[in-house]
């Protein structure tokens, strides 16, 4: 059954059917072969959705779409210009650090590259960065925003695998950072060697006033994950906060947002979440007919036996995932994967929280390589150009990310260090 299962998914995929289709069509093909009754994949999926903690995801990606409109994302530019724009190729590692910033409060790379690509894939240009190169950087730079808390992937491998969410923002920080800044140090380095870049202090504000007009903007992630870590909300009702302060700036303070732009924001919000949800739920069902199946454990076993010691087993299965990460959708694969996979990692003596970000930092490479990379096609769509003008300039950016995916798989500290320290106290 469970080869008959795989083997329809790849056949969909061949097929250039959805991710969430061709998952769905698997377990039902499953369902039949098992002479289980057809209503229990109605059952799985409903179950699959029916998670207190999921109901974060529509509200972030909300948040993410009324930051973009309202006025939130520009000034965000602005701030982060003025910190880092006047070096040689300050442009672009202002690209990095905005995405840094944005990425603290909408949980999504998608949101982030449309937010942020939408005005700075066209500075860059301005200041004659290769088009397909501020493509490539800014769908590099946005897949910060499923690595920095609050994450959409975090919090699904945490109902997934039963690990705090809490524990998992936490550890995130210090992932998140290190890719960042690793990001912009490549760039500056980068744009050193090939001499672009020069007149990137052009029109950047003095940190001071970019500061006052960034203000309300850069108080929201403190506000969000202030409140999340000092223990006052919950990180799915953070993601209520974050719409509703996002809604108070753009409506009340900068008054960018009007009721008739109310609308087309709802909309646009329920069709990525839509979208998001209908993946959750058929690979609920999908891994629960895998679970039936006993796929898990047979997994675990053969891992352990090939597999001798927790070196080994990081170093196989990040290759597995990145594999796994150019073909299915990040949401999937966390939801499919990560029961089966944590258990074992445990069995390594790995911590859960650790391998959660190993998973997810791996898993969110799927989003910037070809052929299914969800921030490739966001990034191609902003900047207007084919996906494989891209690819070229993107094979850096993938080597940096994964020189930083290494360090962050053997050196635990890196994401256990302050969740340690908040959690001792």
């Amino acid at each position: 059954m469970s080869l008959v299962m795989l083997l329809t998914m790849v056949l969909c995929f061949a097929l250039t059917i959805s991710v969430a289709v061709s998952i769905g069509l698997s377990a039902v093909v499953g369902i039949h072969l098992s002479d289980a009754h057809m209503l229990i994949s109605v059952k799985e999926m409903f179950n699959s959705i029916n998670k207190f903690p999921l109901a974060a995801i529509p509200f972030f990606i909300l948040a993410g779409n009324i930051m973009e409109t309202g006025g939130i994302s520009r000034r965000l530019v602005e701030f982060a210009k003025s910190l880092v724009g006047g070096v040689q190729g300050g442009l672009p590692m202002t690209c990095v650090l905005t995405c840094m910033i944005f990425a603290a409060v909408s949980g999504s790379s998608v949101a982030t590259t449309f937010a942020i690509g939408a005005i700075l894939i066209p500075a860059l240009v301005k200041h004659g960065y290769p088009r397909p190169y501020a493509a490539a950087l800014q769908a590099t730079s946005a897949e910060l925003g499923v690595i920095i808390p609050p994450s959409i992937p975090l919090i699904l491998y945490g109902v997934s695998a039963e690990v705090s969410i809490g524990e998992l923002f936490i550890a995130g920080i210090g992932p998140g950072l290190f890719i960042g800044a690793s990001l912009m140090l490549f760039v500056w380095v980068y744009c050193k060697f090939k001499g672009w870049g020069q007149n990137d202090g052009d029109d950047r504000l003095r940190v001071g006033p970019a500061t006052v007009k960034a203000a309300w903007a850069l108080l929201m992630p403190v506000i969000i994950l202030g409140g999340i870590y000092g223990g006052v909300f919950t990180p799915t009702e953070a993601s209520a906060v974050a719409v509703f302060y996002a809604l108070i700036v753009g409506m009340i303070i900068y008054r960018e947002i009007g009721i008739a732009d109310l609308l087309p924001i709802l909309r646009k919000s329920a069709i990525s979440s839509a979208v998001v949800m209908f993946i959750i739920a058929n690979a609920g069902m999908l891994a629960y007919l895998i679970t039936r199946a006993g796929v898990p454990d047979a997994i675990g076993r053969w891992l352990v036996e090939v597999l001798q010691s927790p070196a080994m087993f990081l170093l196989g299965i990040n290759a597995a995932l990145f594999f796994i990460g150019m073909f299915i959708e990040t949401s999937a694969a966390i939801i499919v994967l990560a029961p089966i996979l944590a258990p074992v990692a445990m069995h390594f003596g790995i911590d859960p929280v650790h391998f959660g970000l190993v998973m997810v930092v791996n898993l969110a490479l799927g989003m910037i390589t070809p052929p299914f990379g969800v921030n490739l096609f966001a990034a191609s769509t902003v900047a207007k150009i084919s996906v494989d003008r891209i690819v070229g300039h993107l094979v850096p950016f993938v080597l940096v990310v994964l020189a930083c995916l290494m360090v962050i798989s053997y050196v635990p500290m890196l994401s256990l260090g302050l969740r340690d320290l908040v959690y001792a106290r």
